[in-house]
């Protein structure tokens, strides 16, 4: 019979565990990384040097620790028959698959497993694991570890958005926007030459939650970001001169010799240190959101780039830019877990858009002059 502990005990091997902890603090929901690997901890500790890394024990947050078991090993064979998880509207080829069980006690369990790298991850509400290559792959365990702040977000009210955030730092409670579009339209590149303003602050690149009722009024709709960096394609580097470093002096002439269409569709991902790009103060947790930007614009359009304010409740054609599936680790608090076949809640994200300004980008994609229209909207809130 498949269990939770027999799955623990497949996944572990019963390795011996490393004395050291990462902790984490986001949000007031502690995290603690256990593992048998010193250089996996070593690496992810490098990683998440952004946000709130504790060292000394009586500072980790008491509200709630989830604690994470991340095994280097070789991948996983389980010996399950797993499914395929069905990939969002856009995106080519299989990804994840999943096999549900029910644990002995009627607790709920989901095994989840990479296509590509054999990295297996149990879901749980007794136990988290992920296990394989995680030294070679530690973006997928860096993934699993948000993915589980992501799902304490979601059960407390945030709302999940596929979106880019930012926030004017120059005030106590930072005011800010976000960023949407269709996979492939210029987000990232957009959010990162907002950043080249020194009075901007990054919070997230790719998934941002909103919830009604924030702030000291409790009458503004607050944003919260995940610790995950930027993750950026060649042209976005070769388009701004604070991102060569990224890519080494040969490996750059390569790039900038491309023609430009050529250069778009060239999928290589790099991390983007932000602090270490923008400086120490580039980064924050969250802020008030004020406005969210609809990227609605065409490589090949003819029409200068605009951004022009509209109603939502009437545009519900753009929603879908914004929503975003809680992905196959969402457990909700009764224990069951998400479907692919979930449907969006599209009145929710109504209610949760509220008292936010909503502008659609339009045009052909100028990201110069569509960064100074978004500064206007920052600076006018």
């Amino acid at each position: 019979m498949i269990t939770i502990q027999t799955i623990k005990e497949q996944l572990t091997q019963n390795q011996p565990l490393v004395d050291d902890i990462l902790h984490l603090n986001l949000a007031h929901c502690g995290i603690q990384i256990h593992s048998n690997s010193q250089a996996l901890l070593d690496k992810l500790r490098v990683y998440f040097k952004s946000c709130n890394v504790v060292d000394d024990k009586e500072e980790i947050s008491t509200a709630v620790n989830i604690p994470i078991i991340a095994i280097e090993s070789q991948p996983p064979e389980l010996g399950i028959d797993f499914i395929d998880w069905k990939r969002e509207p856009g995106k080519k080829g299989r990804k994840d698959e999943y096999f549900d069980f029910t644990n002995s006690d009627g607790k709920q369990g989901r095994v989840v497993r990479k296509v590509r790298t054999g990295m297996v991850f149990l879901q749980s509400e007794q136990e988290l694991i992920a296990a394989g290559p995680s030294i070679q792959y530690d973006n997928q365990v860096i993934n699993y570890i948000n993915s589980q702040y992501m799902n304490w977000l979601q059960n407390n009210g945030w709302r999940i958005c596929h979106a880019s955030g930012l926030v004017a730092n120059h005030s106590e409670t930072p005011k800010g926007i976000a960023i949407a579009g269709l996979s492939g339209g210029g987000k990232s590149t957009l959010m990162l030459e907002i950043l080249n303003n020194e009075d901007i602050a990054y919070v997230t690149n790719d998934r941002l939650f909103i919830k009604q009722g924030q702030g000291e009024q409790g009458n503004q709709v607050g944003m919260l970001g995940i610790p995950k960096l930027p993750r950026i394609n060649p042209g976005t580097i070769v388009g701004n001169p604070l991102l060569h470093g990224l890519l080494d002096p040969q490996q750059l002439s390569h790039y900038e010799a491309m023609e430009r269409q050529e250069l778009w569709d060239i999928e290589e991902k790099n991390d983007v240190p932000v602090a270490d790009v923008y400086g120490e103060d580039s980064v924050q947790s969250g802020g008030n959101l004020s406005a969210f930007i609809l990227l609605n614009w065409h490589r090949d359009g003819d029409e200068p780039v605009s951004l022009l304010e509209v109603d939502i409740q009437q545009r519900r054609d753009l929603l879908p830019a914004i929503m975003k599936s809680p992905g196959p680790f969402y457990q909700y608090t009764d224990g069951h877990f998400e479907q692919d076949t979930a449907e969006f809640d599209e009145e929710a994200y109504l209610q949760s858009l509220k008292g936010v300004k909503i502008y659609e980008a339009k045009g052909t994609i100028d990201f110069t002059k569509m960064s100074e229209l978004c500064m206007e909207v920052i600076t006018s809130q």
